[in-house]
């Protein structure tokens, strides 16, 4: 893909293809005999998807961060390098499965089928959401995507609690929940487990490890091991290369196999990293966290740039194909952050409105 010097991170401006890391890539699509059946299936239409997936989480994001630099907002929560743990578990779901996504999960509303001019609108405070201007994480249940809140250790009930729904109308639906790994040290986090795996139901837990909570380094405030979730809570953990699009969704089309089959709740844990800040405001202070070696480490597992290496040198996509498909998704994008532009003041919150939907 086109990088961006004025709106990517230094790591992947100039982005170019470690043949060590790459071949590790590679080897991790058949290290798991179960997942490489599901990733071999794929035809390459489904290959090609999740590209598109991953350019539009992207884009989405670089438009954001474009907007912070010209005053259009103040700050965004920006999901780079973190793209395959959303675009690979929403491919690894049904049409009916539900997911609810962190706002560092946006890619998650897109790959879903929400309207992209919504994803922008929700930074603007416009009414061109479901929640009509009142909050930025947005979802639409018609798609399955339930809307998260900023509590992100509270969606795991939340999403716990749309599991059992399911299990209790005997419908053949998974739901699945994102939370990070400083949200684990919530209470409701183990309290919406240890319900799912009394209950054994239909639910896929995401730990997204990206290595930091806020401002404070994982080993700081979680000096144990994610792995040990599972014995904890009697249920199936899949540890899972949260930088390998393939990967995570062969590992969540298990987990949902093993799910509609009785046999959740799943955890699955995605070992990534947060290329950046909490959000866009405090980038300085979030690169600072760690030394010139880690960044240029989890730089160079670029989750878009290993994955599209791996379609050009592994499956013989043509790269004019992938340059098409990545002109289509930036149009698309750049004409829903217009649109959404053009209507800040047209479609501005009634003040009237703002105890609508209020309750207590």
């Amino acid at each position: 893909m086109k990088r961006s010097a004025a709106f990517e991170f230094p790591e992947y401006v100039d982005w170019r293809p470690d043949p060590a890391v790459q071949a590790a890539y590679v080897a991790k699509i058949t290290a798991d005999s179960a997942r490489a059946a599901r990733i071999a299936a794929l035809d390459e239409a489904a290959l090609l998807g999740l590209y598109e997936g991953l350019l539009g989480a992207r884009l989405h994001d670089i438009q954001l961060k474009r907007w912070v630099k010209n005053g259009v907002i103040s700050k965004a929560w920006l999901g780079s390098g973190e793209e395959a743990v959303t675009i690979g578990a929403c491919a690894g779901l049904g049409p009916t499965d539900v997911v609810s996504p962190m706002i560092r999960n946006a890619g998650a509303l897109l790959a879903r089928g929400l309207d992209p001019v919504a994803c922008f609108a929700a930074y603007l405070g416009t009414t061109d959401t479901h929640a009509q201007g009142r909050d930025m994480h947005i979802g639409d249940l018609a798609l399955g995507i339930v809307p998260p809140i900023s509590h992100v250790g509270d969606v795991v009930a939340v999403m716990a609690g749309c599991a059992l729904a399911f299990k209790q109308r005997s419908e053949p639906r998974v739901a699945l929940a994102w939370t990070g790994d400083g949200s684990t040290a919530t209470g409701v986090v183990h309290e919406g487990l240890r319900v799912a795996a009394a209950l054994r139901l239909p639910f896929i837990c995401v730990i997204q490890n990206n290595q930091v909570a806020l401002g404070t380094r994982t080993e700081a405030h979680f000096p144990g091991d994610f792995a040990g979730f599972g014995r904890a809570y009697g249920c199936q953990l899949l540890e899972v290369d949260g930088n390998h699009v393939l990967d995570c969704y062969a590992a969540t089309a298990e987990a949902a196999a093993a799910c509609r089959a009785g046999e959740g709740p799943v955890i699955l844990v995605a070992t990534t990293f947060r290329m950046g800040g909490h959000a866009t405001h405090d980038e300085r202070e979030g690169r600072a966290l760690f030394d010139a070696s880690t960044w240029a480490y989890w730089g160079q597992r670029d989750p878009i740039g290993c994955y599209e290496t791996w379609l050009i040198e592994g499956k013989g996509i043509e790269p004019a194909r992938l340059a098409a498909i990545e002109a289509a998704v930036g149009a698309r994008i750049e004409a829903a952050a217009a649109q959404a532009l053009s209507r800040r003041e047209s479609h501005a919150p009634d003040p009237a409105t703002v105890t609508h939907g209020v309750y207590g």
